[in-house]
């Protein structure tokens, strides 16, 4: 099968490697496509704990395809099903998944991408957020897990306030339902701009959704008094400092909205399915870029430099 290997920083080959077999409770897939993680920017920019050249296939994390074949044991899937997965090794043409990490999409989803693990993960931040109806709720941070969250927020009866970057991603938050949207340009505007919206009281629940230092200072400050600030970013790059006056102050909830419980990975991604599936949420104009698997190293780039009208790569095989 032809995998993507990191060589170095921003560099990468597609190789021939051995096709993997499945071992007991184990279903190798044949892969249609994989969704490109901005998880993955920092290990493609080489830090010092990156190792190169990595094993074919590594990285890639949010796979969706045909069960292949099956190993010992496995009886909850049969060959031909489409699968959504989660998998380690999935910027490759086949990759091996544990049938518990597996999930059978049915034949309303027939020919469309499914990138499980970002979809279950917003699924999941859904249910740790606790949002109902009536409240307002501050989203920093409009790409794909942000818009989608924009969107299951205000299914869920609250008012949505956006706020991001780039004036594409404001025009996607309002197509997805914002009731409001600011650019995220000045920290004391944005601030004030909340406060008049909120009439002083500022938001039940900030979900903060970059993974970056000021975003979550700024989520604090939006966060109203017995209010719950939802850490949805992917922190990877170092510490973070926190204004823990504040925090206390206000008496702040803070939820880590980050599971780890491979259980709970799959209870969201179910729910992804059965929300897509039955028409409540159509991520479809959220996959702006498709990419062939060797052109990875072009959907890495895109993910990190993020072009106007860029939103979610996927790389695909077929």
């Amino acid at each position: 099968m032809r995998a993507a290997i990191l060589t170095g920083p921003g560099q990468m080959e597609i190789k021939e490697v051995a096709l993997p077999d499945p071992g007991p409770g184990q279903v190798r897939l044949r892969l249609e496509g994989c969704g490109v993680c901005a998880s993955n920017l920092t290990p493609w920019a080489g830090p010092d704990w990156m190792q190169f050249p990595t094993e074919p296939g590594a990285l890639g994390h949010e796979a969706w395809g045909i069960v292949d074949a099956i190993g010992e044991g496995v009886e909850e899937v049969s060959v031909g099903d489409r699968v959504a997965a989660l998998t380690y090794k999935s910027y490759a043409e086949y990759d091996i998944a544990d049938v518990d990490s597996v999930a059978r999409l049915p034949d309303a989803l027939s020919g469309q991408p499914f990138p499980g693990e970002p979809l279950g993960c917003a699924m999941n931040i859904l249910r740790r957020s606790e949002i109902e109806a009536g409240q307002t709720i501050a989203i920093i941070g409009i790409g794909f897990l942000g818009a989608i969250l924009t969107k299951l927020a205000k299914d869920a009866g609250a008012r949505v306030i956006a706020i991001s970057r780039r004036p594409f991603s404001l025009d996607l938050a309002r197509r997805m339902g914002a009731d409001d949207v600011i650019p995220m340009e000045d920290h004391d505007a944005i601030i004030e701009r909340v406060k008049q919206l909120t009439d002083g009281a500022f938001c039940d629940r900030v979900i903060e959704a970059v993974g970056k230092q000021w975003p979550l200072d700024l989520a604090a400050e939006l966060t109203r008094e017995r209010g719950r600030l939802i850490v949805a970013g992917y922190h990877q790059d170092g510490p973070r400092q926190v204004n823990m006056w504040l925090w206390n102050w206000r008496g702040l909830d803070v939820i880590n909205a980050h599971e780890r419980d491979p259980k709970i990975y799959m209870q969201g991604l179910r729910e992804a399915i059965d929300a897509i599936a039955s028409g409540r949420l159509d991520p479809s104009l959220l996959y702006t870029h498709t990419y062939p698997l060797d052109r990875l190293d072009e959907a890495l780039n895109a993910t990190r430099d993020r072009p106007d009208g860029f939103l979610k790569a996927l790389v695909t095989f077929r």
